[in-house]
């Protein structure tokens, strides 16, 4: 059996940085400036939908679901694993990630979760098009933070 296709030093550092900027743009609340890293038909699966088949869709029901009561979002880059195809044009990213969750009495509480993330090469770049992000078993769906939105849309 071939070992995994693991991405090289340059290409996992390339992806690195994604989900650096990403979480950046999550924790800021900024829908905006998160935009351009998706695919405009992206399929997304989350915790309040199943299937979600729009980079809108998944604003409207995903993220604006969670960015806005949560805080403190990070991917854990130590526990990552980048994929790549053979022939260089896919990349899945797979990412455990942590934030903090708040209850109803804003007392905090920690929010880890994991993520899949599927990469197709567009031209120079890479445009994610598969997003399934996921707590981890027994943590709180819901979160009660009220952060303001940077950027909506």
């Amino acid at each position: 059996m071939q070992p995994l296709p693991l991405a090289n030093g340059e290409q996992r550092s390339f992806f690195d940085q994604w989900l650096t900027t990403f979480a950046g743009y999550v924790r800021d609340v900024d829908y905006q400036s998160a935009r351009p890293l998706f695919h405009a038909d992206v399929l997304a699966f989350g915790t309040h939908r199943d299937v979600i088949a729009s980079l809108d869709q998944w604003v409207d029901s995903q993220w604006d679901n969670v960015w806005p009561r949560t805080s403190d979002f990070e991917f854990d880059l130590g526990q990552t694993e980048v994929l790549l195809s053979a022939d260089g044009a896919m990349a899945t990213v797979v990412a455990p990630w942590n934030s903090t969750g708040y209850h109803k009495d804003q007392t905090p509480f920690d929010r880890p979760g994991r993520a899949t993330m599927i990469f197709n090469r567009d031209g120079d770049g890479w445009t994610c098009t598969h997003s399934h992000m996921s707590l981890n078993r027994g943590v709180p769906q819901e979160s009660f933070a009220d952060r303001p939105k940077k950027a909506a849309s």
